[in-house]
This record gives structure tokens, C-alpha cells and sequence, in this order.
């Protein structure tokens, strides 16, 4: 398989977006020329002659459509085999369709709701992945058959914008394609396995479970039409063949091109198919778009957000089952309805009055509180747009300004021109952001949020779509210079050239500013105080509490100042490493800190090797639980030198002995007197092994690091050929070591002399254990029952010998008779899992690489060690 060029990979989703604005723009252009003969007034008195039965029932056939879209991801669940209750599915459709329907980019959109709801509910991110595949591939199969056989029955030249089709080329598309159908149900019928690619397998249909999709799908397609084609006033039945062809293809181009909601494009496509007039046509279109778009999408965001609010404050539920997928997805829904409420705002300043409003309010207030109320509407609107990725990102800033300016624009749209119907929208939004204001609890600046390119797209088709509408509403006004500065009551069109002027200039600074602006930067470690943390290590029960002194980490610290975290960020992931150190009693308040630290900075939190007793608040805190390998501990109290068991280690040892290798301990105030002969060492050991130093979970060889310890060093002939720093802890429950390394002129079996020795030395000196250290994926069970990561880490174990030497490393262990305790990760579930601990293994190898800094708190910023800390007592 050919590799994407990573200059085109690297900026896929930027192209992705500017592809789509330009589709978009070719879309306002074509639909520009096709409306040349339409006149503003001409689509008014079209809506306004829409009777009030016809809206109800293409309200009915909306409701229709959307009830069957529901069958899409219920019969996916089905399929794959992980079936749930209805009301679970239906709110995953529902939200992902009046999403993707609005918003575009429906695997952005819709998929990331979908995600939501379904991990929630137990699913796992592959499983969900098939049902937005199977989903995806039920709508296309309808698509498919309702568009092929309505080119299969159009004789007449079919007029696309930019293409012209003669009757038999559209005949024989339309053969083709439904050709194409008849080979997906015959697919169904002959193959019985899953189809897999690129390693993801994904379960086909049955024949009947074909049958039924198409079904489905055939049945959404013709409610969602018949709720526009009841909207069409001169519709005649004969007009249907040649309407579901419009429709069907209108559907196609709007989903292909991933324009939001198909704005412009879907208009474009059944204005140049379907016949008749077209401002009746248009005016049909605008309401279509009004019922079937946005009142689901606002009916959506009013349930959930209710929802939310209820759940928060603990009242009774009203959808039983599925309370933490609404959770997951009340931002996401709030985000879009604020960000459509600052597009409302936006066209309505494009737009000219309504009626006799205006000049009914120009008997009460003065001209130019109208003409800044109007420009100070589509400031409003504009700020909306720049607010709702903060939304997206829980951001409570984000919350209280989105709050405020829904409020402000409001009273604005009173005042330009009495529009109370987008002042109702505005405070409704603002209400539900009130009502759900505990969903939004993230600190981070707002400023330091990168722009994405789809939101940039999105504001780029917002403001391209408003500039249309004003362009058309205002065609026959004629242009001249001093139309800018001409103050009218009824001045629509100067006021309209105004707030777009002022809109696209407010853009252009706020862009300008972020990106000429530099990136905020990170402060640099700070100072610890020894004594404090003297008292914290005092109850340290592992040595690996001693990697706080490595300079690398960051801190939490408990309230009383004996019990501490340590952590470090790489990528999108901040990395506790190893147990809290302290009291236990400050353990779960401390874990629960950080979890939320980073959750507001919205990173993964993963707890890399930690023991037993921290799984139940990892559980608690609702991480994913995986066994990462054992740890061997030598309990000296037991160990015996004599024993059978290391008779290896033991004659190793004595035969090095006699051939002149020696053993001592240097404390560490006298390593000044050694460093430089292990230094050289060191260099050796790692020009030898082709390695550089590594981070994080172990110490590295830094001068003043390695005079924090005394040392275990093995010499021959009075000259140093391996050494081991040595860890241990001040309650003398354990000891070990850090860095290990010897010469190419050492003896075989040097490092087993030096273990033996550096043993029998804490042995002597009353320590309870000494840990020889982790063997990574060491003691997982491979099972046919067993996760998948479980089996996968076991094949590792047994067959990655070449890759780490996974089974080598215990093996060599086992030699000194250890016992062995597991040591774990926790972690977000799924590919979260999967991108935290690429993100540690960049850590560990010294690659650590952050994202664009993001601001945090102060009240969660913690210090990092220096490494000029004055050795530990």
C-alpha cells in the first residue's frame, strides 16, 4: 500500500477543510446563477403562502425519517452482535444524525456522538466503529437504490450544475448503480466471514439483515422527501419521479462534499434538477431546511441539555439507561447551539427587516442606537463563533462569556429591529447553558486552544453563507460608494455592508493575533524544599520513590505537606509513575486531584506501574485496569546464599571471587572521588550497547544525581569495572538499584557478583526485601477467554525474544529466587490506552513531546524538581 506523503498527511485535515469551503463557494455560485430571476420579495410571499397543514405534516414525515433513521444503528448492533436497548440507540442516532445533518463531516460529527453514547453504554471503540460503518453502509445502500432506480427511469437530459446528462447516459448510470446493489445483496448471500482490512473486521450482513437495512433505509429516504416535496405548493404527483431523483442526488453531492448540512449544495443540485418555479422552489427549500435540520437539532439540544441539568443536581431520570452517554455528549450538543446561535445572529444582520418592526421601533428609539445595536448583534454572533470550541472543551469561561453575550444579543436583536424570534433563541440557549453549567468545570485559558481546521472551515461557511444570503436579499439595490455611510431607517443594505465589514475585520485581527502572538510558555522546574521532601520519602514503602529525585518530574503535593505524586506530560498524556508516596490515608485525595488536574487540561491520565493496593482507587476513578508485568522481590530475612535454589548466583560469585574481583560500598559523600572513573564506565556501557540515557521510570547517569546514593562498586586490579547506584528506602523496607553498568573488559558474570553482593549488604543491614525490578508483561495469563490485550501481551512474552527480551529477563531472575508481584497501568479504555503508552514510551526513551503548551490552573501547577538537591539523609 502506497504511504501518504507526510507533507499531505501532515496537513490532511487543513486540505480536508479547504476543499470543502471550496466546494461550498462553487455551490453559493452555481445556486447564485440558477436563482438570477428570483427576487427577495418573491421567496417571502412563498413561505408566507406555506398554509399551516403543510408544515404539519412535513413536520410529521420529519418525525417519520427520523424515527427510522433509529433502525440504522439498531440493526447494526444486531449485526454485529452486541445488541442494546432501544432507547440507547436511539439517542446515539438521533444526536449523531442532527449533528452531522447540521454541522457536516459526519464521521467528525456524528461518529464522535456516536463514540459517546455507545462507550457509555459497554461498547468498545472497534465495536463502535462497525456500527458507524454498518449504519453508514445502510444509508448508502438506500441512497443507492432510490437514486439508481430513478435514473433508470429518467428519459429526459438530466441539467447538473457544471455536468448535462442525455437520457440514455442517465438510464445507464442509473443500470450501473442499482447493478451495484443487486451485488451487495449477492455478497450477503455468498460470503459468510467478515470482511477484514487493514486488521479491523467487520461483520456482513445476512440476507435478510441486507433486506431489512434496504428496507430501512428506502423508508427514511422517502419520508425526508415527502416532508420537502408536501412543502412544494404546485407539486403534482406526476413532479415525483422527478423529484426523488433531485432529492436523491441533491443528498449525494451534500454528503460527499461534507459541507455543513449541504448549505448551498443540496439548494443547488434540486434547484438545476427539478423543474417549476424557483422562487416557490427556493421558499420550499428554506422551510425544509427550517423542519427537517434544525427544529431536530434544537429539540435535541432542549432534551439532553434538560437531561443534564436534571442529572447533575441528582432528580429523578426520565431516560433510564442512558444518563452517562448524555453526559459525554451535553457539551458537544451545546457547542453546535452556540455556535448556530452566533450564525443566527450573523444572518439576521444580513437579512432586511422584518415587516413594519423597524419603523415601529424608530418611533421609540433614536436611528443610531438601531444602527449600533445592529452592528453590536453581529459582533455578538461573531464572539459565539470564537466561543464554541471552548464549549466543545468543557471550559467554564467559556460558559460564563457564551452565558453573557446570548444575553447581550438578545437585547440587541430587540433593539435593531424587534427580531424577537432570534431573542427567544438566544435566551434559551443561554438558559440551557445555565441549566447544565456543572458540565463545563475545565479552567484552561481560552486563548490557548490551537484553531482546528474543521471549526475554521465551519466559520468560513458561516460567513460565506451569510454573504450570499445578503447579496441575494439585497441583488437590486444599487451599488455606490456612499452606500456605506447612508443611516436609514429602513437602510438594510448599508447596514448589512457594515456588519460584514466589521465581522470579517474582527476575524481578521483575532487570526492575526493568534497567530503572530508567541506560544505561552512552560515555567521551568522549580525548587523543592529538602526537608519536605525528607518527610515524605520517610514512608516510602517502594524505592522507586527515589525517581523524585531525577529532576524530570513534576509534583502534586498533599495539603500537609508529607505525601506527594509524581507525574510528568508527554503528548495529550500525563504520566503518574509508580504509587503515591506518603501516608496511605492521602492517597485517594491525591489520585483524584491529579485525575482532575488533567482532565482539565484535557489530558489522558495514565498510572504507570503501580502495586496492588492503588487498583481499587484506580477502578474508582473509572480507568481502564491492565497488567503491565511482574516484580521480583528478594525477601532478605529468608534469603540464604547456601540454598539449592541459587547455587548458580552462589558459585558464580565465589569462582569471580577468586580470580581477584572485589566488592565495596562508596557512601555518598565520598563519590566526588569516584565520579569521574564511573563516568567513563558508563560512556563505555552505553557506546557498547548503542544506547543513550533514558528517562522517567529510571534514573540517568547526571553527576549530581549519582552523588545523591551510595554505590556499589566491583573493581579488578583496583580499577572500577562495573557500579550500581543504589536506592533505598529510609524506613528500610526495601532497597534496590538504578543504573547497572560495567565494562566490555568485565568478567562474565560481573553483574551476578555485584547483585550477590549488593544482597547480602542490605541483608546485613536489616532492609526486608531488595527489588531486582519489573520483567514487562511477565505472569498474563493467555487464555482463550482472555482481553485481547492479554493474549496479545502473552505472544509478546513468548515470541518477542529478538524485539526486548521479555522471557531472557525473567529467566535471568528467577536465578535469585525472587517472588513475584504484579505490578499494573490504568488508563483510558481503548485507543485512549494505546495512545497514553506511546506517549510514556516517548517519555522514557527522552522524546518527550508536548503539545502546544496549555495554560493550567495555578491552583494545580506544581514545581519540578531541580537537580541541585542536596542528598537525602
Amino acid at each position: 500500500m502506497r504511504r501518504i506523503p507526510p507533507l499531505l498527511e501532515r496537513y490532511r485535515a487543513w486540505i480536508a477543510a479547504g476543499v470543502a469551503a471550496a466546494l461550498l463557494a462553487a455551490a453559493l455560485v452555481a445556486l447564485d446563477r440558477l436563482t438570477r430571476e428570483v427576487r427577495m420579495a418573491d421567496v417571502k410571499a412563498a413561505l408566507a403562502m406555506l398554509s399551516p397543514a403543510r408544515v404539519v405534516l412535513a413536520g410529521a414525515f420529519t418525525a417519520a425519517s427520523y424515527l427510522a433513521l433509529t433502525a440504522y444503528d439498531v440493526l447494526a448492533l444486531r449485526i454485529i452482535g452486541r445488541p442494546l436497548p432501544w432507547r440507547t440507540a436511539a439517542t446515539a442516532s438521533f444526536t449523531s444524525y442532527t449533528l452531522s445533518h447540521n454541522l457536516g463531516i459526519a464521521l467528525l460529527t456524528g461518529g464522535s456522538a456516536r463514540y459517546r453514547v455507545y462507550t457509555a453504554a459497554g461498547l468498545d471503540g472497534p465495536d463502535v466503529a462497525r456500527v458507524i460503518a454498518l449504519a453508514s453502509g445502510t444509508f448508502w445502500a438506500g441512497v443507492a437504490a432510490v437514486a439508481g432506480a430513478a435514473l433508470a427511469l429518467h428519459p429526459d437530459t438530466l441539467n447538473l450544475p457544471g455536468v448535462t446528462l442525455a437520457g440514455w447516459q442517465a438510464q445507464a448510470i442509473g443500470m450501473v448503480v442499482l447493478c451495484a446493489v443487486a451485488g451487495m445483496f449477492a455478497a450477503t448471500r455468498l460470503l459468510r466471514t467478515p470482511v477484514r482490512l487493514f486488521g479491523f473486521a467487520l461483520p456482513l450482513p445476512g440476507a435478510g439483515q441486507f433486506a431489512a437495512q434496504l428496507m430501512v433505509a428506502v423508508v427514511d429516504l422517502a419520508c425526508a422527501s415527502a416532508a420537502l416535496f408536501v412543502l412544494i405548493p404546485d407539486a403534482a404527483p406526476a413532479l415525483w419521479p422527478a423529484f426523488i431523483l433531485a432529492y436523491s442526488l441533491g443528498i449525494v453531492v451534500a454528503v460527499i462534499t461534507h459541507v455543513p448540512g449541504g448549505i448551498g449544495v443540496f439548494e443547488a443540485v434540486v434547484i438545476s434538477v427539478l423543474p417549476g418555479d424557483r422562487a416557490t422552489l427556493l421558499a420550499a427549500l428554506l422551510a425544509y431546511r427550517v423542519i427537517y435540520y434544525l427544529a431536530p437539532l434544537a429539540l435535541g439540544i432542549v432534551l439532553l441539555a434538560f437531561h443534564e441539568g436534571r442529572r447533575q443536581r441528582g432528580a429523578v431520570r426520565f431516560v433510564t439507561g442512558v444518563e452517562d452517554a448524555v453526559a459525554a455528549i451535553a457539551p458537544l450538543v451545546l457547542s453546535a447551539a452556540v455556535f448556530a446561535g452566533g450564525a443566527l445572529l450573523l444572518l439576521s444582520g444580513a437579512l432586511p427587516s422584518v415587516g413594519t418592526r423597524i419603523g415601529d421601533l424608530a418611533h421609540v428609539v433614536p436611528l443610531p442606537f438601531i444602527e449600533a445595536s445592529h452592528l453590536a448583534a453581529s459582533l455578538v454572533g461573531t464572539m459565539l463563533l470564537l466561543l464554541a470550541p471552548g464549549l466543545y472543551r468543557r471550559l467554564d469561561g467559556a460558559n460564563l462569556w457564551a452565558r453573557t453575550l446570548l444575553v447581550a444579543g438578545a437585547l440587541f436583536s430587540l433593539a435593531k429591529g424587534i427580531d424577537y424570534e432570534e431573542a427567544i433563541v438566544c435566551l434559551v440557549i443561554a438558559g440551557l447553558l445555565q441549566w447544565t453549567r456543572g458540565a463545563f468545570y475545565r479552567r484552561t485559558a481560552l486563548t490557548q486552544a490551537p484553531f482546528s481546521a474543521g471549526w475554521l472551515a465551519s466559520v468560513a461557511m458561516v460567513l460565506g453563507a451569510t454573504a450570499w444570503a445578503g447579496f441575494f436579499a439585497f441583488r437590486y439595490v444599487p451599488y455606490s460608494d456612499d452606500l456605506w455611510w447612508r443611516f436609514a431607517v429602513h437602510g438594510d443594505a448599508p447596514r448589512f455592508l457594515r456588519a460584514g465589514l466589521v465581522t470579517m475585520a474582527v476575524f481578521g485581527v483575532v487570526a492575526i493575533w493568534r497567530l503572530l502572538s508567541p506560544a505561552p510558555s512552560r515555567a521551568g522546574p522549580a525548587a523543592l524544599e529538602q526537608g519536605r521532601l525528607d518527610v515524605a520519602l520517610a514512608h516510602a514503602e517502594r524505592t522507586d520513590a527515589m525517581l523524585a529525585l531525577t529532576g524530570d518530574k513534576s509534583f502534586l503535593w498533599s495539603p500537609e505537606g508529607d505525601a506527594f505524586v509524581m507525574y510528568a506530560p508527554s503528548g495529550g498524556t500525563w504520566a503518574m509513575m509508580g504509587d503515591p508516596v506518603g501516608p496511605r490515608d492521602q492517597w485517594p485525595d491525591l489520585m483524584w486531584r491529579l485525575r482532575e488536574a488533567a482532565d482539565r487540561v484535557q489530558a489522558r491520565l495514565l498510572l504507570y506501574e503501580v502495586s496492588g493496593p492503588v487498583l481499587d482507587l484506580a477502578i474508582g476513578m473509572g480507568l481502564a485496569i491492565v497488567k503491565f508485568g511482574e516484580e521480583a522481590l528478594v525477601d532478605l530475612p529468608e534469603f540464604d546464599l547456601e540454598t539449592p535454589r541459587v547455587r548458580n548466583v552462589r558459585r558464580t560469585a565465589r569462582t569471580l571471587e577468586r580470580k581477584g574481583l572485589s566488592f565495596r560500598i562508596v557512601p555518598a559523600g565520598a563519590m566526588p572521588l569516584v565520579i569521574d572513573e564511573l563516568a567513563e564506565v558508563s560512556r563505555e556501557w552505553l557506546a557498547a550497547k548503542g544506547q543513550r540515557e533514558k528517562r522517567f521510570s529510571l534514573g540517568r547517569f547526571d553527576r549530581e544525581y549519582m552523588m545523591r546514593f551510595d554505590t556499589g562498586i566491583v573493581q579488578l586490579d583496583g580499577r572500577i569495572v562495573a557500579f550500581a547506584n543504589l536506592w533505598t528506602t529510609p524506613n528500610e523496607s526495601e532497597a534496590s538499584v538504578d543504573l547497572m553498568r560495567h565494562r566490555d573488559e568485565a568478567p562474565s558474570g560481573t553483574m551476578d557478583f555485584l547483585f550477590v553482593q549488593l544482597i547480602l549488604w542490605a541483608k546485613a543491614r536489616g532492609f526486608a526485601r531488595f527489588s531486582l525490578g519489573m520483567a514487562p508483561l511477565s505472569g498474563i495469563e493467555d487464555r482463550r477467554l482472555a482481553p485481547a490485550w492479554a493474549r496479545l501481551a502473552s505472544f509478546a512474552f513468548r515470541h518477542g525474544e529478538r524485539l526486548y527480551g521479555f522471557r531472557g529477563l525473567r529467566t535471568y531472575k528467577e536465578k535469585y529466587a525472587p517472588r513475584w508481584e504484579p505490578r499494573y497501568v490504568a488508563g483510558p479504555g481503548g485507543v485512549g490506552m494505546l495512545l497514553a503508552l506511546r506517549d510514556v514510551a516517548r517519555l522514557i526513551e527522552g522524546r518527550r513531546r508536548q503539545r502546544r503548551p496549555v495554560a493550567v490552573d495555578r491552583a494545580v501547577s506544581m514545581p519540578t524538581v531541580q537537580p541541585t538537591l542536596t542528598v537525602v539523609g
